[in-house]
């Protein structure tokens, strides 16, 4: 009677564990290709403001974490850096700094959604002309799927 429900209980641990590892690799393997540091840089060459995400922030952890200088201008915004890889990433402007997802849900109704983040090494998202990136302060790394605080920078 042991082995049938020893049996039962490795294959599913085994199946739980293949489907956990299947959603953290499924973005990385449909990625596009990041655009390269110097493509991310000349992206930010007409930047009026900049900032770091930084991986100490209070809701981020070992999956989810953001590094790197975001430069923020009135068509682009660009990341030389690096994001903890995963599914459905937008990239949000908050009149507030940012940095739990608590603070995220008590200010999702005055924030901006600006567009998808598709890469996780440098990225470059383009800024709608409806958006003025002046009347922020932070932009947001948000995980829309899983309601995951991923990253935020202050830039002004």
């Amino acid at each position: 009677m042991k082995r049938p429900i020893l049996l039962i209980a490795s294959h599913a641990a085994v199946l739980g564990i293949g489907f956990a590892l299947g959603i953290y690799a499924l973005p990385i393997l449909t990625a596009p290709l990041p655009p390269t540091a110097a493509e991310a840089a000349s992206a930010a060459g007409g930047a009026m403001f900049s900032g770091q995400f930084r991986r100490d922030l209070k809701d981020s952890d070992l999956l989810h974490w953001g590094e790197g200088t975001v430069a923020i201008g009135r068509t682009r915004i660009a990341l030389t850096g690096r994001l903890a890889p995963g599914p459905d990433y937008k990239l949000y402007l908050s009149p507030e700094f940012v940095e739990t997802e608590a603070d995220f849900a008590r200010l999702k109704s005055v924030m901006v959604r600006v567009g998808d983040v598709r890469t996780f090494d440098n990225f470059v998202v383009e800024v709608p002309p409806s958006i003025d990136v002046t009347r922020f302060t932070t932009v947001i790394v948000w995980c829309e799927t899983f309601g995951q605080f991923i990253s935020a920078a202050r830039y002004r």
